[in-house]
């Protein structure tokens, strides 16, 4: 990629920002930095930045708050989830406790504000403001409906909107913002960034039932297992009732070790859920590419397009 010696300095950038002076803050915080990730939200910062005037030290502020915040809803979310494993890597809660995991993730959070202060532009902070506003909803709202199977459409696409896709959308927003682009653009990328991760969150589902242990990084199966009723079997429940009731038991087995998930998955599968899914995320994926017909034809351009073209045909 084009913006790789950008890339790099921004994970320099990381590992500088999440420095503390306390032993366990450090080595937690490292510990999650370290397990790796694909870094989606500042390449969409930098690669949206290039509508407008490019400065990869000004940006470099904004695309690490970004991903700091992410980081920091893994933490937390790894504790709603009881998650022993996060790519493949035990996660901070299970190297450590909850209590640690907690004060991490706000530790994270922090950073984020901090880094996120180098800008003196009121928009800036009123977007990240609303952003975590949304995302810490979206944490309850994922609380208050484990185990619970009578969720509705409406409810788990509410929910993945403030989990996921509007940190990507303010992404791409904000990369514009800060490079003063367009109003007009910064709107086309919100709107790409949105359906994009939209996409991308469906897609993740569906691999969660269609994925191995080695390629999700944590046993296939997981999110029923911690509760967790995705697109795929919200889906499945509604058309056949006998998966309703199988997959409703799982909720009364208390030693997930010993249950074997396999024949629930192969009922979602058989049921049209991983199609239907399908057919949404290419549905919002389609609104993305849109999204980028009224911005210019330049390199930057392309490699949004190639992204959710990628995030389209992605297996893991």
């Amino acid at each position: 990629m084009f913006l790789k010696s950008d890339i790099n300095k921004i994970e320099k950038e990381l590992e500088r920002s999440v420095e503390a002076q306390h032993p366990v803050l450090r080595d937690a915080s490292l510990h999650l930095l370290q397990a790796g990730g694909k870094r989606i939200r500042p390449v969409f910062v930098l690669l949206s930045a290039k509508f407008g005037s490019y400065d990869i030290e000004r940006l470099k502020h904004i695309a690490v708050a970004l991903e700091l915040i992410h980081m920091a809803s893994l933490v937390h979310d790894d504790v709603i989830d009881d998650a022993e494993l996060r790519r493949g890597k035990k996660t901070i809660k299970a190297q450590w406790d909850n209590r640690v995991a907690m004060y991490t993730g706000d530790y994270i959070f922090a950073k984020a504000i901090e880094k996120a202060a180098y800008f003196k532009n009121e928009d800036i902070h009123r977007i990240i403001s609303r952003a975590m506003h949304e995302m810490c909803l979206g944490e309850i709202e994922q609380i208050r409906d484990q185990y619970n199977w009578d969720q509705t459409l409406k409810t788990y696409l509410r929910r993945i909107k403030r989990k996921t896709a509007l940190l990507i959308a303010v992404s791409c927003q904000l990369g514009a913002v800060s490079a003063g682009a367009s109003s007009k653009d910064q709107s086309r990328l919100y709107h790409y960034g949105y359906n994009v991760g939209m996409s991308y969150q469906i897609i993740d589902d569906i691999l969660d039932f269609t994925g191995t242990e080695k390629e999700l990084g944590k046993p296939a199966g997981s999110d029923l297992l911690q509760g967790n009723i995705t697109l795929p079997a919200l889906y499945a429940m509604c058309k056949r009732s006998n998966i309703r009731s199988e997959i409703s038991g799982l909720c009364q087995n208390k030693n997930h070790s010993k249950f074997d998930i396999t024949p629930v998955l192969e009922m979602v599968k058989n049921s049209g859920g991983i199609e239907y899914s399908k057919e949404l995320s290419k549905n919002y994926l389609e609104k993305a590419f849109v999204a980028l017909e009224g911005l210019s034809d330049i390199s930057a351009k392309k490699s949004l397009s190639d992204i959710a073209t990628y995030i389209g045909g992605r297996k893991r």
